[in-house]
């Protein structure tokens, strides 16, 4: 599942490559022949044929094949991420559905399997015909890009700006079956390995968790990376989309009514319709009526209500005294203001050269995660600013919230639409996808800081705006 942000990512790549198509062909050819130096999927009849115009679902594959070079090379793969996208313009959206790598499937010919075994046990036309059979879903087209192809359209793109939301590490040396990984928590700059790592990590979460992760990656390159971006580096985005991805599309036709399509949705707001199924030793499990509902949202462009996905809680040890009650209050929040100053002083002696605010409130049973991490932020044209971060983890698995300072006033993932909240004499941007928050934001002559919710946004817009009100200058 680690690619499924970036495979949205270059789907989009793909259009704005052909967006001059309008002026000739010339253009088309070359993506054509891109298409053509890859390996060709023969999928036979599996594939559903499109009207033009007429909206189509894309059934993208990250494969977790390495290059023949590489030491963990294996002969074979797995699917690590299946992402349908569907591309209806005349929706207004697209939508995008991931399904879990471990939900438990039937596979035509084999039996009960996780997902990521079709794949392994027969390539991409089992992956897809073991798709259609749990989703119903008519299919237009697959796409399958490895580990190579990702980091190096990553790179193609000039990397990107991600908000990371906390340390991501693990340390394998002399292992060969797992990756050393080392990507800190905060706002930064993030290029083709660094960002394979954040979205393929799975140490210590779950695939939902993952999921979240993956999604919020995508939304934020789309975020940054325009049509016009694209296209002005299309040629070097052709020649690698060609040469580390495979597809079924073969012709001048089929090409057209894609890129038509997907130039048309480039603009469009991503919808992303969320997995629920159930949390198992072995596999995620879905009932039958849950399917059904996804599908239903996902030929219908809706994005899901409420969280990216519930997060199950991390085992508590068992307590000999009977525990405290908690004061009712609208919006119940914890004290956490020495924690909090303390936080802030440990950022000022590692050298924030920017006015340090902290949360004096958190989320019950939530805690501070180490200490924060102050840097020097990378930007455009070579400028840095001076930034830092602070870490608090949740009760579920997997969940970090946190606040964010920079002297980057108009970094990229503060542009969108925004609605203002006025309290206490404050103004507070709160920043929206469908009906979460992802951001609460507050400027000062000297930067701008933010809160940032979890990879499953699970904390409600009070709770958000009540931690934001809450931050004190140290």
């Amino acid at each position: 599942m680690w690619r499924r942000l970036l495979l949205g990512a270059l789907l989009i790549v793909f259009a704005s490559a052909t967006a001059t198509a309008a002026a000739g062909f010339r253009e088309i050819d070359r993506v054509v022949t891109a298409f053509r130096e890859g390996e060709i999927l023969d999928l036979g009849r599996s594939l559903a044929e499109a009207e033009a115009g007429q909206p189509q679902t894309i059934m993208l594959i990250g494969s977790d094949e390495r290059p023949r070079w590489s030491p963990n090379y294996e002969d074979k793969a797995r699917s690590d991420t299946i992402l349908l996208v569907r591309l209806d313009p005349a929706r207004g959206a697209t939508a995008i559905l991931s399904l879990p790598r471990d939900l438990k499937v039937t596979v035509p010919g084999r039996g009960t399997r996780k997902l990521n075994n079709a794949y392994e046990e027969g390539g991409p036309k089992l992956a897809l015909e073991t798709v259609k059979n749990l989703t119903g879903l008519r299919i237009n087209h697959v796409i399958n890009v490895d580990f190579d192809g990702f980091q190096r359209g990553v790179n193609a793109l000039d990397c990107v700006y991600v908000d990371i939301d906390r340390r991501y590490f693990n340390d394998n040396s002399g292992l060969e079956d797992y990756a050393t990984i080392n990507v800190p928590q905060g706002y930064q700059r993030m290029c083709g390995k660094d960002s394979l790592d954040y979205v393929r990590y799975r140490h210590d979460d779950n695939d939902l968790v993952r999921a979240g992760r993956q999604q919020e990656y995508l939304r934020q390159v789309k975020q940054q990376v325009s049509v016009g971006d694209l296209i002005s580096d299309r040629r070097r985005l052709i020649e690698i989309f060609g040469r580390y991805s495979s597809s079924d599309a073969r012709s001048r036709s089929e090409v057209v009514r894609l890129a038509k399509l997907a130039v048309a949705s480039a603009g469009r707001p991503v919808q992303e319709v969320h997995f629920k199924g159930e949390l198992g030793a072995t596999y995620v499990t879905a009932s039958s009526a849950a399917i059904r509902e996804l599908t239903r949202e996902f030929l219908g462009v809706k994005a899901t209500k409420g969280p990216r996905g519930e997060a199950p809680e991390e085992r508590q040890p068992r307590r000999t005294r009977k525990p405290r009650r908690r004061r009712e209050t609208p919006v119940p929040l914890e004290d956490t203001s020495a924690e909090g100053r303390m936080q802030g002083t440990v950022a000022r002696r590692r050298g924030a050269r920017i006015p340090v605010y902290y949360p004096a409130s958190r989320v019950p049973r939530s805690l501070f995660a180490g200490q924060p991490r102050v840097y020097d932020l990378k930007a455009p044209g070579g400028r840095t600013y001076s930034s830092y971060r602070m870490v608090l983890k949740a009760r579920e698995v997997g969940q970090y919230y946190g606040l964010q300072g920079t002297a980057w006033k108009d970094a990229p993932i503060l542009s969108g639409p925004v609605e203002e909240r006025r309290r206490r004499g404050r103004t507070f941007e709160v920043f929206k996808d469908g009906d979460r928050v992802r951001l609460v934001a507050w400027r000062t002559d000297e930067a701008v800081y933010w809160i940032s919710n979890t990879l499953l946004q699970s904390l409600s817009e009070r709770q958000m705006l009540a931690i934001a009100e809450s931050t004190r200058r140290l």
